[in-house]
Parts: structure tokens; sequence; C-alpha cells
């Protein structure tokens, strides 16, 4: 059976900055068809629940995230993501399903920094990460469309 990297929250598991958990149908009904690995980069990188929420508040010259009370997350940010990146290799997932908007699970767009709900063109921390080590990653909104892909792809779920 297929391993897929998942984020916590959106098994249901309350892991969220704000202690909430974020649980999506579509990834909810994988469960039985491939073996869902559920992670939280966050939690993984030290960080306590509940926590202040964080966005990414620079990229160049380095990255650089922050939490609304100003604390430098960074480093926790970072370790997570690689923690990711160590649970994905040793499990063998070579897609994963992250939460979308994320500073750590977005992909393709991420709040911009200034806590004001502003979406950016951009990817999250372990998103980065995980796709710079070969894992396809898409958000939970791509669910439904993966699928279809997988079944008129002849089958090949690695796509």
């Amino acid at each position: 059976m297929q391993k897929i990297l998942v984020s916590a929250c959106l098994l249901g598991n309350p892991v969220r900055y704000d202690g909430a958990s974020r649980p999506c149908a579509a990834v909810q009904e994988l469960v039985g068809r491939f073996q869902l690995v559920p992670v939280c980069p966050e939690c993984l990188g030290g960080l306590p629940i509940p926590r202040t929420a964080s966005e990414i508040v620079q990229t160049t010259p380095e990255l650089r995230v922050m939490s609304a009370d100003g604390e430098d997350r960074t480093a926790a940010f970072l370790e997570g993501a690689r923690r990711c990146v160590e649970v994905a290799r040793r499990e063998g997932c070579t897609l994963a399903i992250m939460k979308a908007k994320s500073p750590s699970c977005g992909s393709g767009a991420v709040y911009d920094g200034t806590f004001t709900g502003a979406l950016v063109p951009g990817d999250g921390v372990a998103t980065r990460l995980l796709t710079s080590a070969g894992v396809r990653v898409i958000s939970e909104n791509d669910v439904e469309s993966w699928l279809v892909e997988c079944v008129g792809g002849g089958g090949n779920r690695e796509r």
C-alpha cells in the first residue's frame, strides 16, 4: 500500500497554532486506500500547541519566519521541515498532502508576513524542503484531481 505524508491537522489532529484541527473529508476518505503518515512540521520543530501564529516575513536574502508577537521562529520551522523530509524518506513517501496557505505546509500561496490574511505566491518551509528532496507536494484542495489523475493515468499513484 502506498504511503502518503499528510499534514496531521487534515486528519483531525489538533496540532494547529490555535490548538484546532482542519479535518478534510477528501483526505480522510483516503484512509484504508493508502497508508497515511501524519506529520506536523511545526510540532516536529519543537513548537508548542497552542502557539502564536507565524508567517514567512522574508525569503531573501535569508528565510525568516516570525510569530505575530515578534519571536523569530525560523530555526524551529527549518528543523520541522528537515524532520518531515526524514519521515518521508524513512517511510518511502513520494507524495505529501499538506495544509494550504500554511507557513510550513502551503503550496503555491502562503500568508504574506503581515498577519492580515493576505496571500502571496510561494511555498511553506516544509513544502520547499520536501519538494527539493523529490517529494511531490499537493494541498488538500488538490486531492480529488490527484485521484482522477491516478485513475486516468493507468493507476500510477506515484505521479
